[in-house]
């Protein structure tokens, strides 16, 4: 009896833990059964989104039935402000989100001018964009929490070593300190640079959703699609040796 007297408030209390459940499960089970990772993304982000705001309203369609029925107890008003307070996770998937199509728009950008950038590696050391006129330039996105990052860069510092006397530059960007990317090193020993966003860095490089992200330059300073994270390792090594054959 006292457990249906307080049904608004221990939904309102479980709302929160629920939704993050919901987006979870939703969210993995569409991505096992994809058919394509890199077009259906906005379906699996918006459809777990929807699936993380049910706890809230089922708790307010709660809240709304005790207030008709006049059992609108203080308990039940705690419970639907918890209820309503929760609806504002649904605020980090879906900035997510829209962060993730402003990269997917970037990284599809292909023959305009790379905007270019003058900051500093970890070690202080200047590196501007505008140094690498005439090379091949692969800007590698990354942090030192993200698995596929630590997967591919050995790949890139092969690439690098193997190609750099044909003009490759490969540089890693990341907006962690210096000393975080420096500690990372040590366990993943790579020959190319790593920068830091203490200088100039367009927005291009950092509005990051989704890592590691790969923009690839061309010998005349203009961006070229690169293939995307989902795809084979196999296809950015083609992607960069077709660049390389190319002339100014």
């Amino acid at each position: 009896m006292k457990l249906s007297k307080h049904r608004v408030l221990l939904c309102g209390i479980l709302s929160p833990v629920l939704a993050v459940i919901l987006y979870s499960v939703v969210y993995a089970t569409l991505t096992r059964y994809s058919a394509d990772l890199e077009k259906d993304w906005i379906f699996r982000l918006s459809l777990s989104t929807i699936a993380m705001t049910i706890p809230s309203f089922a708790t307010i369609a709660l809240a709304m039935n005790a207030r008709r029925t006049g059992t609108f107890s203080l308990s039940a008003k705690i419970g639907l402000l918890l209820a309503i307070l929760s609806l504002g996770l649904a605020t980090s998937p879906i900035r997510d989100g829209l962060l993730r199509a402003k990269q997917t728009r970037n990284m599809a950008m292909h023959d305009v001018a790379a905007p270019v950038f003058d900051t500093v590696d970890i070690s202080g050391n200047a590196e501007r964009l505008g140094d690498q006129a005439g090379k091949v330039v692969l800007v590698n996105v990354w942090a030192t929490w993200c698995g596929p990052c630590r997967s591919e860069m050995p790949k890139l510092d092969r690439l690098y070593r193997d190609q750099k006397d044909k003009g490759l530059v490969v540089l890693g960007i990341s907006n962690e300190d210096a000393g975080v990317q420096q500690k990372y090193l040590q366990q993943v020993p790579v020959s190319y640079p790593l920068l830091t966003v203490k200088g100039t860095v367009p927005s291009l490089y950092t509005d990051i959703a989704r890592y590691p992200a790969v923009f690839l330059i061309d010998r005349s300073g203009r961006l070229q699609p690169a293939p995307g994270p989902d795809q084979s390792f196999e296809k950015l090594e083609a992607a960069v040796e077709a660049l390389l054959g190319s002339r100014l």
